[in-house]
């Protein structure tokens, strides 16, 4: 099979590929690209294919044919960086990585950063090419600094209206146009007086996220101060009483068992204490925390920020109709909502085989459906009791919290 080699290249063109990308590129039998990629590598003496409409099953076809001639060699151009929301992905996911030799570029997001300042590990970044313009409600909150990667030109005005509608109108807009080209621009407004009809159609969009009427809260202490293990004082949150406290937390955390790269729900999160020491524990895990209360679901994104997890997922919307689209969890922790009809029942079916569920229960009603679940699942059922000393008098006792009853079930 000939070979194939995806080039990154940016909106300066040509003068600013790396020598591997030149050689890639006159060595090229044949150079595929969208219009504009393609202009920017000009002149070229392969041959010039544009990429189909619509790129997939197109791309598939079209790859299939050219690769199967023993003497081409293909070259397949990518905006910036190929593997940040780009068609390497894609082809390594047709071809395989040992089909497929990439040659980054820098992508958009690292110029912007660099531009505004900004450390890239600290930015939200989410892409509305193909998607809608909720994906941006999963990472905006107060104070927060996000990235968007643009559909078109018409993208700033639609964000900027999204925003507004949501609450976020005073929020600083910045759009940042040809990042690296010779006609770089950059356009900064608020999302409620932003004019962004004159911008070009290769565009990233940077929020300084602010809501109208907001006031900052205090910030929890910062994440430098507390261990990586589970158990966070209760203090090193923002919350308002809907938190799972220290010592049950840490008990959750050991039931839940992550490990790298797994997946958690934290569904009913509250403060998101759950999720975020979840994701405190390795690097490479994901959480995802659900939560209805909209104060709520910012005050869980400030605290991940404030805990050095930003990469928390939070998805403001009610269970069980907003877990039907997300992906499938290797654990799954039921802190609130129990008793809500379809929440388990969506949850267990999204598990993954040798997924871990658990779930605590303070009510009689909750309790009553463990007990149910427990007898046509398995699993198995600890009552957690804990006391804390309390002043008696000018004495000291013991003051007991409510009992929590907690199910844990691994999925067959």
């Amino acid at each position: 099979m000939a070979g194939l080699t995806v080039v990154g290249i940016g909106a300066e063109g040509s003068a600013g590929l790396c020598d591997r990308a030149r050689v890639a590129l006159s060595q090229a039998t044949v150079v595929v690209g969208s219009p504009r990629q393609l202009a920017l590598c000009e002149p070229m003496t392969a041959r010039t294919l544009p990429l189909p409409r619509p790129l997939l099953p197109g791309l598939a076809t079209q790859l299939e044919e050219l690769l199967a001639r023993d003497q081409e060699r293909v070259v397949v151009l990518a905006s910036g960086d190929p593997m940040f929301y780009g068609i390497g992905a894609t082809l390594i996911r047709l071809l395989g990585t040992e089909c497929v030799d990439i040659v980054a570029h820098q992508s958009s997001a690292s110029l912007a950063a660099a531009r505004l300042g900004w450390p890239l590990e600290s930015v939200a970044i989410c892409s509305v090419v193909g998607r809608p313009l909720d994906v941006i409600d999963d990472s905006i909150c107060p104070d927060s600094r996000l990235f968007v990667l643009s559909s078109d030109a018409g993208s700033p005005t639609a964000v900027a209206a999204h925003l507004t509608a949501a609450g976020f109108g005073p929020s600083l807009m910045t759009v940042l146009s040809q990042l690296g080209g010779p006609r770089e621009r950059r356009c900064t407004s608020t999302a409620e007086q932003g004019d962004f009809e004159d911008v070009d159609e290769l565009n990233l969009i940077a929020i300084e996220a602010r809501r109208a009427g907001y006031e900052p809260k205090p910030e929890p202490k910062p994440a430098a101060r507390w261990p990586v293990v589970a158990g966070l004082p209760d203090d090193a949150y923002s919350h308002d009483g809907q938190l799972t406290k220290r010592d049950l937390r840490a008990i959750t955390l050991s039931s839940l068992a992550p490990r790298p790269g797994q997946l958690l729900w934290d569904v009913g999160a509250g403060a998101g204490s759950v999720s975020i020491e979840w994701l405190r524990a390795d690097p490479s895990l994901r959480a995802i925390a659900i939560e209805s209360d909209p104060e709520r679901a910012d005050r869980i994104r400030q605290n991940s920020i404030a805990l050095d997890v930003a990469r928390l997922r939070v998805v403001n919307g009610r269970a069980p109709g907003h877990l039907l689209a997300l992906a499938e969890p290797d654990a799954v922790f039921l802190g609130g909502g129990l008793s809500q009809e379809g929440v388990f029942d969506a949850a267990w079916a999204a598990l993954r085989s040798g997924g871990r569920l658990v779930a605590n229960a303070v009510t009689i009603e909750s309790e009553t459906l463990l007990a149910q679940w427990r007898a046509e699942f398995g699993g198995e059922l600890t009552r957690i009791a804990i006391s804390r000393s309390s002043p008696v008098g000018r004495l000291t006792g013991w003051r007991p919290a409510m009992p929590v009853t907690q199910w844990i079930v691994t999925k067959p």
